[in-house]
This record gives C-alpha cells, structure tokens and sequence, in this order.
C-alpha cells in the first residue's frame, strides 16, 4: 500500500470543503491503523481556515462509501487490551467529527458498512443515494463482534433503540430508502446530486443553530422516551430482548448479547458509560473463539469469490447472454429468479406442458411479490425484472441459450433423456448443468454428445434465500465450462464451492450420515424433539428430524439408498425407518412427518407463535419404538455432529474436496454447520484430531462401525497435524 494519504480536500467557493476518502491502491475503502491520524490531520487544516463553514465526507471510489474496518488488524491482536485500545483510538478520531464546530454531513454512495457506517454516524447529517448499490448497516455481529467506533451508543439515540437493536443484532443491510424510513438518512437523492445536496444540507447547519442541534440528537417517539426515562419500561424492554436472542443463538454468539449489554448502558448511565463498555466489549470479543472463527469464514468467502474453480489458469469463463432452465418447479422458479434479478441474464424457462409451466410462473410471481412487498423493489423494477424470463413448452429458442441448468425430477433415466433432448435442440457449444443432491453427474452424462460440457450445479432450497452453490464437476468436465458455471453462480448471488463428482457429491453425502444418525437415536427411543433441541443448542439453525421434515421423508430415504449402496456399512440406515414412507409420511409437504402439522404451533412468549411443533407422537408406533430413552443433549449432539464431521474427512482424503476451506464453507453455508464452530474441518482443529478419534472409536465400540474413524483423521492425530497452519 501507498504512503499517500487516503484523505484530500476540495475548497468550494460556497464554504464547503469536500473531504473525499480514498485508499490507495485498494477497490474499496476501509478504515486502517493510520486512518485516526489521517483524519485528525485533515480536520485540523480545515478547522484552522476561516472561509470553511461546513464539510461534506465523501467517497473517491466511484461506487463504495466505506465498507468498514480492515478485518486484518483483528487478526494482528493479541489480547483483549490491544483490540480495546484500537477500538478507542477509532472512536476518538470519530468524536472529532462529531464535536468538530463546522457542521459535517456524510455523503454516502455505494456501501456504507461497519466502521464506515458509524463514522457516518458521527457526522450532524447523512445524504445517501437511490443506487442499488448503496446499502447501510453493521454487520459486526456476523463476526463475532460489536460495532466499536461508537455505533452502539449513537445508533440508538438517532433511531430509537428497538430500530437500533434490530440492526446490530441482526447484521442486515438496509437500501437507502429504508435507511430514510428509520431516520437514519436524512434524505435519498440520485448519484449525480448527491454532492451538490449534501453541500446545501451542510451549509443549512451551518446558518442554523437550532436545526443542527436538531440533527444531532435524532429522532425519539413514546418507546424511546419510555426507555431513556423510564428504568422500569427500560428493563422490561432489555429483558424481553434478552429472552427473544437466546431464543435465536442459545448462548453460542456472545457478541449478540454483549450488544443489548453496552447498548443499555448507555441508555441508562448515559454515552460516556456506554463508550466505556462498547471498547471494553470489543477488546474481548475480538479475540474469542467464536470471532476468530467467523472471521476465518469471512476470509474464506473473500478467497472463493477470487477463484475461478480450476487449477487451470489459462481457463476464462464464457460469455453469458442467456440462461435456460428446464422444470419450473420450486428449484426451477428460484434458479430462473436469482439468474434474472441476480445475474440480470435473460431466461428461457421451459417445463412439459401449460400446466406445469402456469404453476412456475406462479412461484416466480410470488418471488417477486415478496420483493415488493418488502419494498427491495419498486413496481416498475419488478416488471422490468420480471420480463428478463420467458416461457415455452417447446424447445425454441434454446438453440441461442449458452448455459442449460436442468432441475427436473430426481431421476436418473429422466435426467438422461433430458439431457440427449435439449442437446438436439441446443446450440453446438451449449453447457449442460444437472441440478441434482446425490446422481453421480458422470452417470447423467452417459450417452452425451459432449460429456465435457456437462456439469453439475446443485442450488438448496430455496434457492432465493440459501446462500451455496455445489459446483460438480467430473474427469471430462473442461476448464472453462467449470469457470463458466463458477462464473454463473457468483453473479447468481452465491458462494460457490467446487467438488468432484460422486454419490452425493460434498454436502448430500456428509449430510446423509447426520440425518442418519438422528434416525438411529429415534429408534434407541430417544424422543425426536429431545434431539432437534440438543442439535439446535449445538448450533444448528433448525434440528436434523426437523430438516428431514422439510427435505421430505421420501426423498431421505431415496438419497440414503443411494449413499448406502455407494459407501456400504457406515451409511446403512437404522431398522425401521422405511415404515415412514411406506406410511405415507413425507414430512411438511403433505402434513404428516415426525412433527404434526395440523395442530397450530406452541403459543410462547406474550402470546406470540413459537417456531417449535409439537412432535406428532404416532410416528413412534409406526417405528415400533417408545420414546423413553433420555441421553445427556450433549451425546445425541456429538453422536450426530461427529457423523457429519467424519464424513467430511473422507471427503477431503478421496479428493471430494479441493480443500478444507472449500468443506468448511460448504457445511456451514449449505448444511447450517455452526458458523461459531467454522465448519467441521475447523472443528477438528480446535478440538484436536486426536481428541476427535478417541470420540469416534469410543461411538465405535458402543454403535458399531460406522463411527470408524476416517484413516486421515487417524494418521493425522499420530502426526500431530492440522487441516490449517
């Protein structure tokens, strides 16, 4: 990186001095270690020059504000003092701002996150832009952390803290629009006014005490009042709000609840107490487990959206001018989706008849609804995206289609027949992309004219919402049709991971085990709710039987006959379990599974809905079991995580994977693999391989064989060794 200052100062005629930041040498700004200085010195210069009466904060990159904080500072601390003393050296540059006696007003284009979000907080105002491409928030929490610059204490008080807790609790980013509704942009403007406006602002402040007064202090409703005034109302209020995040994380991400501790505080002791335990709270986060392994996660998310998924440099992804996508079911509308609005290519969405085809377009309409419902859209912008898809029955048009993502029926004849059909009709260099959990991709490239052009792309459900996509790519798949698929999916929205192919490739073939697992305990008579809770208080978002509810029994149990066939003894399911298919027992999709869903959900708290059903108990007679057995939560959580682990190593040893990053992104954003953990390559890690081996062969000896130990994790535990350096 440049010497050169990431500061510089544009005097207008008018009085207004334009401070813009730009950091040398990089995409985007972040605040560094020399920017405290950087800042002091440019805010000295221009507090000194008379003719200066107000300034305007912008950025020098032509689309980001400031993305926050360098996440690799953290990694150089050491103890909980020095992450403290960082925070508070940032902090102070931030109060300059916000005491400085020339008004500030921040002029925001693009993304304005973290640290640069709370030095936009500091600012008297805030004049952001209609762009897409601006969005505000402070995502700390995602890493382990709390905001640090003051954004604990300044956020509440300028948008009440019910808003504010929502935010940081949460890490979610808001548009501009979105941010005006809060209060927390004072007004949205388009890019090319967005100086000019944000200059006026500053200048009004200037000429009027009262009014920048008015912007400091924010905007305070009854609840507010009530919070700041009121230690009754004030703790009820932190109470619940404790309540409703244990909820959510059970404990395991200290730094939600570290966040509603300096927020109130603040709120009751007043900012300079808040301040105190914002820096204090920070220092110990920054270096606890949890933060250095969502940060680790953080860096390897940056690493893949770098990597092309081949080893072959000379390997350039494809132009994309449009997409077909073959089955308008569930997957086949979310893939159309996220390639029109997402990736903004056009799409050609082909199912068997007008039937079919009617009800895709009815998830594809509901998809874009729910956009403007949240108001991510105006109408005209869901039009617009909407007229990116088109329909057929037929196979017109597909000879100009570069990419053809096939998401019909989980079957192997039909994917086959599928693929020679659209082969028929496509273009000579058309890619073939199967969107399957568990057929080997070799074997629906059987009979293909061109096996080098097919790959599989294996998108979870729903495919809107799910953040992975399984790249799968066989002996015959070519360089540049692996890059091309990569390509696709990274402007799709997603994190991708590349895998060679095989029954269940990466993420089916080490969930299979989990689920597995979850099964046998059922049948030892564990009751099914005692084991979803003991997964969820481990950390995963929802409980495995939960999960297999949602998947589908029927398709469990297809995936689990196929892994069984391919990997033998370890992956065999427990008796009984096919009883549940054979009694019609799907899971969610038709109402009858290991929980009941006819019956409404369990009231909770206040007499909201809890997300938890009740278990339906006659799914134990059709096992054959009663539920009675009641094994400490953390064996049912090890017996079930371990399983999954496990299999993941096999994965890596067999060549499954390309690397222990690539498994760990996998688990943690396809599988729900606790993030707080990093993935299960991680885990092993942190806890020690050889601790790990002396679990899995204690399992062994109890369970059977399908707790053996995978021989890397052996050889790696007599080694010493580690996946990560």
């Amino acid at each position: 990186m440049s010497d050169k200052s990431a500061f510089s100062i544009e005097r207008k005629n008018d009085g207004v001095a334009i401070v813009r930041i730009d950091v040398p040498g990089e995409s985007m700004n972040t605040l560094r270690a020399n920017f405290a200085g950087e800042l002091e010195a440019v805010l000295a210069e221009i507090e000194a020059q008379s003719e200066i009466r107000a300034v305007v904060i912008a950025s020098g990159k032509p689309d980001g504000f400031i993305a926050g904080a360098d996440i690799k500072m953290l990694r150089e601390m050491r103890t909980a003092n020095d992450a403290a003393e960082l925070a508070k050296t940032g902090r102070r540059a931030l109060e300059r701002i916000a005491n400085f006696p020339k008004p500030v007003v921040a002029a925001i284009h693009g993304a304005c996150l973290g640290g640069g979000l709370e030095l936009a907080l500091a600012c008297r105002a805030r004049v952001a832009t209609s762009d897409d491409k601006t969005r505000l928030g402070l995502p700390e929490v995602q890493l382990g952390l709390l905001p640090g610059l003051g954004g604990t204490q300044r956020l509440p008080r300028l948008v009440g803290a019910e808003a504010a807790l929502d935010l940081m609790l949460t890490g979610k980013h808001l548009d501009a629009k979105r941010a005006q509704r809060i209060g927390l942009v004072d007004e949205v403007v388009p890019p090319p006014i967005l100086l000019s406006v944000a200059s006026k602002r500053a200048l009004e402040l200037a000429s009027d005490a009262k009014r920048s007064e008015r912007g400091r202090s924010g905007r305070r409703g009854l609840m507010e009042a009530l919070l700041v005034k009121n230690p009754l109302g004030r703790s009820f209020f932190f109470d619940q709000a404790r309540k409703r995040t244990l909820a959510k994380t059970h404990g395991n991400y200290p730094a939600a609840e570290r966040i509603l501790e300096v927020v109130r505080i603040g709120l009751s002791r007043g900012i300079e107490a808040g301040f105190g335990a914002e820096s204090a709270a920070f220092g110990e986060l920054a270096v606890s487990a949890e933060a250095r392994e969502l940060i680790g996660i953080f860096f390897a998310q940056n690493e893949l959206k770098k990597d092309s998924g081949t080893s072959d440099d000379s390997a350039e992804p494809r132009k994309l001018r449009r997409v077909g996508v073959l089955g308008a079911g569930l997957m086949g509308a979310g893939i159309a989706y996220v390639t029109a609005v997402n990736a903004k290519v056009p799409v050609r969405l082909k199912d068997r008849d007008d039937k079919s085809l009617g009800r895709g377009v009815g998830h594809l309409k509901a998809l874009f609804d729910e956009r403007g419902k949240k108001r991510r859209m105006s109408a005209f912008e869901r039009d617009r995206e909407f007229l990116r898809v088109t329909t057929t029955t037929s196979y017109d048009g597909f000879d100009a289609v570069d990419v053809v993502i096939e998401a019909v029926f989980e079957d192997l004849k039909l994917k086959q027949d599928v693929l020679r059909e659209v082969e028929s009709h496509g273009g000579k260099n058309m890619i073939f992309a199967s969107n399957t959990s568990s057929l080997p991709i070799s074997k629906i490239a059987e009979g293909s004219r061109a096996p080098e052009r097919v790959v599989g792309m294996h998108y979870f459900s729903p495919v809107d919402k799910m953040p992975l996509l399984e790249v799968v790519v066989t002996d015959k798949t070519a360089a540049s049709v692996t890059a091309t698929a990569v390509e696709l999916g990274k402007r799709q929205g997603k994190t991708v991971i590349v895998v060679r192919d095989g029954a269940g490739f990466y993420t089916s073939r080490v969930l299979g085990p989990y689920l597995n697992e979850a099964s046998y305990l059922v049948s030892e008579g564990v009751p099914v709710d005692v084991i979803d809770r003991a997964l969820e208080n481990w950390g995963f978002p929802v409980g495995p039987l939960t999960l297999l509810d949602e998947v589908g029994i029927d398709v469990g149990e297809k995936v689990g006959k196929i892994l069984h066939a391919a990997f033998g003894e370890r992956m065999a399911p427990p008796p009984g379990v096919e009883r549940l298919v054979e009694d019609q027992r799907l899971g969610k999709k038709n109402g009858r599974g290991f929980y009941d869903y006819a019956a409404k959900k369990r009231r909770g708290l206040l007499g909201k809905s809890s997300k938890r059903r009740a278990v339906d108990p006659s799914v134990y007679a059709v096992l054959g079991v009663e539920p009675k057995a009641d094994p400490p939560a953390g064996e049912v959580a090890q017996r079930c995580a371990l399983m999954m682990v496990n299999e993941a190593v096999y994965c890596l040893a067999e060549g499954i994977l390309r690397s222990a990053r690539d498994g760990d992104i996998g688990a943690v954003f396809g599988l729900g693999f606790p993030p707080f953990r990093g993935g299960p390559f991680r885990y092993v890690d942190v806890v020690g391989a050889t601790e790990i081996v002396r679990r899995l062969e204690g399992y062994e000896k109890s369970c059977g064989a399908r707790f053996r130990p995978a021989p890397l994790l052996v050889e790696m535990a007599r080694a010493g060794r580690t996946f990560y350096t």
